[in-house]
């Protein structure tokens, strides 16, 4: 029963977002634990807050993969990350060059 429990409370990814505007940008700011489950909401959040939106990653504390393909997919629509820890960036690239035309030849 307490593994059951334990397992629960990781599994459980909480987050918050943060919005602030200047009149030309708005920033996105992330903080916590995010997860596949959150993607509605941060779809909704970036279609409200159009022309140019930036993302602070900087207290991001985990996210897993369908978030790391958000992000990707974020990028390729010129939606700027800032502050993006080291281990989301990789695991971005990694992500990214396995796509790329070049990976089918490796």
């Amino acid at each position: 029963m307490a593994l059951d429990q334990i397992a629960l409370c990781v599994s459980r990814m909480t987050f918050k977002i943060e919005i602030a505007s200047d009149g030309q940008t708005t920033t996105v700011r992330l903080i916590g634990r995010i997860d596949w489950q959150s993607l509605d909401e941060l779809h909704a959040h970036l279609r409200m807050l159009r022309p140019r939106v930036v993302l602070d990653l900087d207290e991001v504390t985990l996210v897993d993969v369908g978030i790391v393909h958000f992000l990707i997919a974020c990028e390729a629509l010129a939606i700027e990350l800032l502050h993006c820890p080291p281990y989301i960036r990789e695991w971005m690239d990694s992500l990214s060059s396995d796509r790329s035309p070049d990976a089918e030849e490796r």
